[in-house]
C-alpha cells in the first residue's frame, strides 16, 4: 500500500484514496464531503464512463427514439435541434436508461443480445476510467493545484477486475497511485439497497458468465424487465461481497458502511481511513 500505517496516511502532504464497494453505501458521500472541503479532486467513474466513453452511446439511443416522432425526426435531419444527455455525478439516468433492462419488450425490455452488446460496451468504459486515474491525479494536481485526490468508483468494479491476481492491470494501476478502500456492508443493507435499486435504479455491469446464467435461470422473452433487473441486482450484492473483500484483503483496507454513515467532515473521512490502515496492520 502507498501508506503503510495511519500515520503515513494523516501526514502525507498528498492523500490519494479509492473508495468502492455496493453502491448506496457512501462512496459518492464522502467524496463529496472530501470535495466540499475545496481540497480534494472528485473523479467520478460512473460519470466519465457516461461522458468520455459511453456518451455517444447515449446520445445516439436517445436520437432513435426521438426519431420516431415525426415531429422531432424532421427537426433533427436539419439540424434544428439538439439531443443530448445531462448526466452529473448525482444523475446517472441517461447511462442506467441506455444500459436498460432485458424482457418483454411491451414492458420496455430489451432483447437480451443488444442488452448484452451493451454491457460489454460498459465493461470496456469501466475499464478504461478507471484506467485513467493516474491522468486524472495528475490533471488536478496541474490544472488545479489539488494535492488531494479521491476516486469514487462504481459498484461494478469487482465485475471488471481479478482481485486474486497480482498482476491484474486495474487494481495494479489504483493501489500504486491511491488507496484502495472497501465501504463493507451487511445483511442488514441488503434490503435498503434492493429497495432503492427498484425505485430508482443505478447502472449495472455483470460478468458475463453471472448475467448468462441469471438470465437462463430467470430470464425470457416475456419476463418482466423490472423483476429480473431486481432479483438480479438482489443475487448480484451476495455474488460481490467475496470479490470485494479480496479486493481489500489483496490491495487496500476495510471501512464499515455503519462507520461511513456516521461521518460529518473530512477530518472525520481521515480518521476513519486512518483506523483502517491501523487494523490491517494489527491483523497482518
Amino acid at each position: 500500500m502507498i501508506y503503510d500505517t495511519p500515520r503515513d496516511w494523516t501526514d502525507a502532504a498528498a492523500k490519494r484514496v479509492t473508495f468502492f464497494g455496493m453502491s448506496g453505501l457512501g462512496k459518492t458521500h464522502i467524496s463529496q464531503i472530501l470535495r466540499g472541503t475545496g481540497s480534494w479532486f472528485h473523479y467520478s467513474i460512473d460519470y466519465r464512463i457516461g461522458t468520455a466513453y459511453m456518451g455517444e452511446h447515449i446520445n445516439d439511443n436517445l436520437k432513435r427514439h426521438a426519431m420516431q416522432q415525426p415531429f422531432l425526426a424532421r427537426l433533427l435531419r436539419h439540424d434544428s435541434i439538439y439531443i443530448g444527455s445531462n448526466i452529473t455525478f448525482d444523475n446517472l439516468e441517461p447511462l442506467s436508461t441506455f444500459l436498460g433492462q432485458p424482457g418483454d419488450p411491451a414492458r420496455g425490455g430489451l432483447p437480451f443480445d443488444e442488452y448484452a452488446r451493451r454491457q460489454e460496451l460498459h465493461h470496456r468504459a469501466e475499464v478504461n476510467a478507471l484506467l485513467d486515474t493516474p491522468f486524472f491525479i495528475e490533471r488536478a494536481l496541474d490544472i488545479y493545484r489539488y494535492d488531494n485526490f479521491v476516486c469514487d468508483t462504481g459498484g461494478s468494479i469487482c465485475e471488471v477486475v481479478d482481485p486474486e491476481d497480482p498482476a491484474d492491470p486495474v487494481m495494479s494501476q489504483l493501489a500504486a497511485h491511491t488507496l484502495p478502500v472497501w465501504i463493507e456492508g451487511t445483511p442488514d443493507h441488503v434490503e435498503t439497497l434492493v429497495a432503492r435499486f427498484a425505485r430508482a435504479p443505478k447502472p449495472m455491469c455483470y460478468r458475463p458468465e453471472f448475467l448468462n446464467a441469471k438470465w437462463a435461470s430467470h430470464g425470457g422473452d416475456t419476463v418482466d424487465p423490472n423483476e429480473f433487473a431486481t432479483a438480479t441486482y438482489r443475487d448480484a450484492i451476495t455474488a460481490r461481497h467475496p470479490r470485494y473483500a479480496a479486493m481489500a484483503r489483496n490491495w487496500g483496507v476495510t471501512v464499515k458502511a455503519a462507520d461511513v454513515a456516521h461521518v460529518r467532515d473530512d477530518t472525520d473521512v481521515i480518521e476513519m481511513v486512518a483506523a483502517a490502515i491501523g487494523n490491517r496492520g494489527q491483523s497482518a
